[in-house]
C-alpha cells in the first residue's frame, strides 16, 4: 500500500503507484540536473480507469514543483480524424503566447513547414509533403525544449491520438538523444491497428525502457480507501465489497464510494449488497439511466458536448442543442453537480475560457456519445458542421463531423469533403484527406463529378502510397467525367504511380492505350514522350526499333514546347546508354534547355512532366563528362524539393542522384553523405521500390571507391542489395555495382556470373556504355588469369566502345583496363595514356587511381606521390593504403 496514502477519494489513483512516481521522480532528476542531458521517455499503459491520467497530473504537480515548464495533451475517441489533434493541444499554447516574429525566429525554415500543421500559419497552395511536415514538427519542438528547458511534455490518451500526431511523436520519441526534455505517454493496452499501432509500438520501442502496465487495487488497497473517505468505522466486509464489485479499478471505486456518500448508505456488512446495483448507476447503462435521470433538457446538453467533444463552451452547446442561454447555464451546472461534466483547471500562465466545459472521466464522455440514438446522432453532427462552417471555421473543421453524417446524395456535402480534402492536403494530412474523398464517394457524387473525386483521391496517395493511386486513378479513368487535361494528367500520374510502384510494362501498356486515342498534336506528342519514357528506363529489354523511332521523332524537335524538349532529353538519354557519341548527347540535352536552364512547366516540382525526365537529362550530363551540369541540376532539385517540403520519394532521389554526381566527381566523402540521406528517406517510402534501389546501389558503389569493402557487404546485407532486381534501370548499373562486390569479397565466381548476367543485359538492350556499364572492363580484369584470352577481347571491345562514346573518362578507364592486363613496358606505355586522358576528365577518382596504378607500373615515386595527394582529396581511403604501402616499402621505385 501507498506510504502516506493520499488523503482523499480524489487520489484513489495514486495507491498503490510509489514505483511509477518514482520512475518519474527519477526521470525529472535527470532532465533537472545537467541540460545537456539526452531525453529520456516513459511510456503508462492501463485499461480504462485503472489511473493513467491521474497519474500524469501527478507527474505535472511533481514536475512544475520542481520549476519545469509543461505541456500536455489528450486524445479523444471522437477526434482521431482531426489532423495534428494532440499535437497541436501541445504545442499552441506555448506558440500562441509567441509573437509572430518570435515564433518566426524559433522555428527558423520550420516555420512556413510545421506552422500550418500547429494552425499558427496559413497553408500554401497544393500537397504538403507529410513526412517534411512531421520532420518539420520534430524541429520544431526540439528548438522550443531548447528555450523551455526543464521541459515536460505528457501525452494522454495516446491511444485515442490522431494519425498525424501519432507518426510525429513516433519520430520525435526516436531523436530525444541530444534533446533534454521528458516525454510522459500513457495509453490503453490495444484499442489500435495499422499505422497507429506501428507508431505506438515505436514510442514504445524508443524509451528504451519496459512499458509500466498499470494495476488495479489490491483488497487491502481499496480497504484503506473507502475508510479514508466513508471513515474508519466502514467494516470490513463492506470494504471487501467495494473491491470485489469494482475489481479494484480505481475510476470505478472513487465513483462507487461517491454514489455511497451521495445515498448516506452505511459502510456496514448488512448493506453491502447494495453496492453492486449502485455501481451500476456509476457506469454505462447505469450513467445513462442517471443522466436521464437530470431530465430532457440536461440530457440533450451532455448529447450536444459529446457530440462536440473538445471545446465545449456552454453558448457551442446551446447553438447545437438548440437551447436558450440560460437553460444551458442551468444544465451545465447539474451535469457539473452530477459529476458528469466539470470544469477544467487552467493551464499555469494561462486563462480558462469562460463556460468551458470538459467530461469528468472519457468513460463518461464514450457512454454519453454511445447513448445518443443514431438518428439523433448523425442530425446533430449536421448540425455542428454547419456552424462551424458559418463561424468560419473552415472546411477541414467541420470534416469530422461531416464523416458522421448519412450519405444521400448530397452534392453540397460532396463539395465541402471536396474542400476539406484539399485544407488537409495542404498541412500535410494526406489521410485525412483520403478519408474525406472516400467519404465523398459514399454519398456518392453526381455521375459528373465520380471520376473527378477519384481522381483527387488517387492524388492525395501519390506521394505516399503508389498501389491506392494505381487503384483510385484506374477507376476513375474508367469512368465518364474525365476529359482533356486532367484526363491527360490522371493517364501520366497512373504511369508514374506504376513505375514507382515496379509495375513498368504496364506503366508504358497504359501511356501507349491513351496515346492512341489521340489526333496528332501537342496532347499525343506528350504521351508519346512518357511512353518512351518508360521504355528508356527498363532495366532489361529496349527494342532498337524503338530508338530509330525515338532518334527519328526528336530529329524533327527543335525544343520549341516542353514536349519537343522532352523528347531531346529522351533521346539525349537513349544515345549516351547506348554509348553513341558524347558530343551529339550533349547537342541533344543542350538544345532541350532555354538559355542553359531547365524551361518553365518543366521544372523539378512541375507535375506535368514529373521528376523522371529530369533525372534522364541530369543523368545523360553525368555519364557524358558534363558533371558540372549535372551537378548543377541535382542540386537545384534538391532545394526545389526542399522548398517545397517534398520529403518523400521525390527528395530521397534528388539525394541519390546528386550523390551519382558527387560520385562521378571524385567527391566520395560528399557522396557518401548524401547518398545516406537518399536512403533514410527511401526507407520511409518502402523498400524494393526502384528509388531505394538507387540509393543503396550508389552507397555500396561509393563504399567500393573508398576501399570500404567490409561496410560496402554490410550495407548490401542489411538493405538487401541481391536480386530479383528492378524492372528499371538503377544508376549505377546495379548488376556491374554487385559483381564488383562480390569480386571484392573474394566470391570470384558469382562476381563473374554477375557480370556476364550484366553483358546480357547490354546485348538484349542493343548495346551500352562502358562508362554508364562498366561490366567488360569489371569482367575483363576478374577473367585475366583464368581465361587471358577472353580478357583481352573484352578490352579490346571496351576500348572500342569506349573511343565511340568518345569521353576522357571513357577511353581513360578502358586504357586503364588495357593497361592491367599487360605487364612490362606495355602496361607502363598504356597506363601513362590512361592517366593523360583522366588529368583530362572530371572524374577525380580515376584520375587517381590511374595515378596510382602507373606510378606503380613505372615505378615512380614521384606519379605515386601524385596519386597519393589525389586519394586524399577523394576520400579513397583503400588506394591511399595502397600508394602509401609501395611508397614505404620502396620495392625498387626509383
Amino acid at each position: 500500500m501507498t506510504e502516506g496514502r493520499p488523503p482523499a477519494a480524489a487520489s484513489a489513483a495514486l495507491w498503490e503507484r510509489d514505483a511509477e512516481i518514482a520512475t518519474v521522480a527519477q526521470a525529472l532528476d535527470l532532465l533537472c540536473g545537467d541540460q545537456s542531458s539526452a531525453g529520456s521517455l516513459l511510456v503508462f499503459r492501463g485499461e480504462a480507469g485503472l489511473g493513467k491520467t491521474a497519474l500524469l497530473a501527478e507527474a505535472r504537480r511533481i514536475a512544475e514543483r520542481r520549476g519545469c515548464a509543461v505541456w500536455s495533451a489528450r486524445g479523444a475517441e471522437t477526434l482521431r480524424s482531426v489532423p495534428f489533434n494532440v499535437v497541436r493541444q501541445l504545442l499552441q499554447p506555448a506558440l500562441l503566447s509567441l509573437l509572430p516574429e518570435e515564433a518566426r525566429e524559433y522555428l527558423g525554415d520550420w516555420y512556413d513547414i510545421a506552422g500550418p500543421a500547429l494552425g499558427i500559419v496559413d497553408p500554401q497552395e497544393g500537397l504538403a509533403d507529410p513526412q517534411y511536415v512531421c520532420d518539420g514538427l520534430v524541429a520544431a519542438v526540439r528548438r522550443l525544449a531548447r528555450r523551455e528547458w526543464p521541459l515536460v511534455l505528457l501525452v494522454d490518451d495516446a491511444h485515442w491520438a490522431d494519425q498525424e500526431t501519432l507518426r510525429w511523436l513516433a519520430a520525435f520519441a526516436e531523436r530525444l538523444d541530444d534533446i533534454s526534455v521528458l516525454v510522459v505517454v500513457a495509453r490503453r493496452p490495444g484499442e489500435v491497428s495499422g499505422d497507429s499501432a506501428r507508431h505506438l509500438d515505436a514510442v514504445a520501442a524508443a524509451a528504451g525502457r519496459p512499458v509500466s502496465n498499470l494495476r488495479a487495487l489490491t483488497p487491502d488497497a481499496a480497504e484503506g480507501l473507502t475508510r479514508a473517505t466513508l471513515g474508519r468505522h466502514a467494516d470490513d466486509a463492506f470494504c471487501r465489497e467495494v473491491w470485489a464489485v469494482t475489481a479494484g479499478n480505481p475510476y470505478e471505486t472513487v465513483e462507487l464510494l461517491a454514489k455511497v456518500q451521495d445515498s448516506e448508505l452505511q459502510p456496514v456488512e448488512a448493506r453491502a449488497g447494495e453496492l453492486r446495483a449502485l455501481n451500476r448507476a456509476a457506469r454505462g447503462g447505469g450513467l445513462v439511466d442517471r443522466l436521464k435521470g437530470l431530465g430532457l433538457e440536461a440530457t440533450q446538453f451532455a448529447w450536444a458536448a459529446a457530440i462536440l467533444g473538445t471545446d465545449i463552451t456552454v453558448d457551442m452547446v446551446a447553438r447545437l442543442a438548440t437551447m436558450d442561454e440560460a437553460v444551458a447555464r442551468h444544465c451545465a451546472e447539474r451535469l457539473c453537480a452530477a459529476r458528469i461534466l466539470t470544469e477544467p483547471a487552467p493551464l499555469p500562465g494561462t486563462e480558462r475560457e469562460e463556460d468551458e466545459l470538459e467530461f469528468v472521466h472519457p468513460l463518461i464522455a464514450t457512454a454519453v456519445y454511445n447513448s445518443i440514438p443514431s438518428g439523433v446522432c448523425t442530425a446533430m453532427h449536421g448540425v455542428a458542421a454547419q456552424i462551424i462552417t458559418e463561424l468560419g471555421r473552415g472546411a477541414a473543421q467541420a470534416a469530422r463531423h461531416l464523416l458522421k453524417v448519412h450519405a444521400d446524395g448530397d452534392e453540397e456535402l460532396v463539395d465541402q469533403l471536396r474542400e476539406a480534402a484539399r485544407e488537409h492536403l495542404a498541412v500535410g494530412a494526406p489521410d485525412a484527406a483520403r478519408t474525406c474523398l472516400e467519404r465523398a464517394l459514399e454519398e456518392p457524387p453526381l455521375p459528373e463529378v465520380h471520376a473527378h473525386v477519384l481522381y483527387e483521391l488517387g492524388c492525395a496517395t501519390l506521394l505516399t502510397a503508389p498501389a491506392v493511386t494505381i487503384e483510385h486513378l484506374q477507376h476513375a479513368l474508367g469512368l465518364p467525367g474525365l476529359d482533356g487535361e486532367r484526363r491527360v494528367d490522371a493517364v501520366v500520374r497512373l504511369s508514374q504511380a506504376l513505375l514507382h510502384n515496379d509495375q513498368l510494362e504496364e506503366a508504358v501498356r497504359t501511356v501507349e492505350a491513351e496515346a492512341a486515342r489521340h489526333e496528332p498534336g501537342p496532347v499525343k506528342l506528350r504521351l508519346q514522350a512518357v511512353q518512351f519514357m518508360w521504355e528508356g528506363i527498363h532495366g532489361e529489354t529496349v527494342s532498337p526499333a524503338r530508338s530509330a523511332r525515338l532518334a527519328e521523332l526528336a530529329r524533327t524537335c527543335t525544343g520549341r514546347d516542353n514536349a519537343e524538349r522532352a523528347l531531346l532529353i529522351l533521346r539525349g538519354f537513349d544515345a549516351m546508354t547506348h554509348g553513341e557519341s558524347a558530343d551529339e548527347v550533349l547537342e541533344l540535352c543542350d538544345r532541350a534547355l532555354v538559355n542553359g536552364r531547365l524551361a518553365p512547366g518543366l521544372g523539378w516540382t512541375d507535375q506535368e512532366w514529373g521528376i523522371e525526365l529530369l533525372m534522364m537529362l541530369g543523368s545523360a550530363y553525368a555519364y557524358a563528362d558534363r558533371l558540372d551540369r549535372a551537378e548543377s541540376l541535382f542540386a537545384e532539385a534538391l532545394r526545389a524539393y526542399t522548398s517545397a517540403g517534398w520529403r518523400g520519394g521525390h527528395l530521397s532521389l534528388a539525394n541519390a542522384f546528386l550523390g551519382l554526381a558527387y560520385r562521378r566527381q571524385g567527391r566520395l566523402r560528399d557522396a557518401e553523405s548524401t547518398l545516406r540521406e537518399a536512403l533514410v528517406l527511401a526507407e520511409r517510402v518502402g523498400r524494393r521500390l526502384p528509388l531505394y534501389w538507387s540509393a543503396t546501389c550508389g552507397l555500396v558503389d561509393t563504399l567500393l571507391a573508398r576501399g570500404r569493402v567490409d561496410e560496402a557487404w554490410s550495407i548490401a546485407e542489411q538493405y538487401g542489395f541481391a536480386p530479383p532486381y528492378p524492372s528499371t534501370i538503377v544508376l549505377p548499373d546495379i548488376r556491374c555495382v554487385r559483381g564488383r562486390l562480390l569480386l571484392a569479397v573474394g566470391r570470384t565466381e558469382e562476381g563473374i556470373n554477375e557480370l556476364e548476367a550484366a553483358e546480357k543485359t547490354a546485348a538484349s538492350r542493343g548495346g551500352h556504355n562502358p562508362v554508364l556499364s562498366p561490366w567488360s572492363i569489371d569482367l575483363a580484369k576478374a577473367l585475366a588469369e583464368q581465361d587471358p584470352a577472353r580478357a583481352a577481347q573484352l578490352a579490346a571491345d571496351a576500348r572500342r566502345q569506349a573511343e565511340r562514346f568518345g569521353t576522357d573518362t571513357a577511353i581513360g578507364e578502358a586504357l586503364r583496363c588495357a593497361a592491367a592486363l599487360e605487364t612490362g613496358g606495355r602496361a607502363v606505355q598504356l597506363a601513362a595514356r590512361a592517366v593523360t586522358y583522366l588529368e583530362a576528365s572530371p572524374c577525380q577518382y580515376e584520375h587517381a587511381a590511374a595515378r596510382v596504378e602507373y606510378g606503380i607500373a613505372a615505378r615512380s615515386a614521384t606519379e605515386l606521390n601524385r596519386g597519393l595527394d589525389l586519394a586524399r582529396s577523394c576520400g579513397a581511403e583503400g588506394l591511399v593504403a595502397q600508394a602509401r604501402e609501395v611508397l614505404e616499402t620502396g620495392r625498387g621505385l626509383r
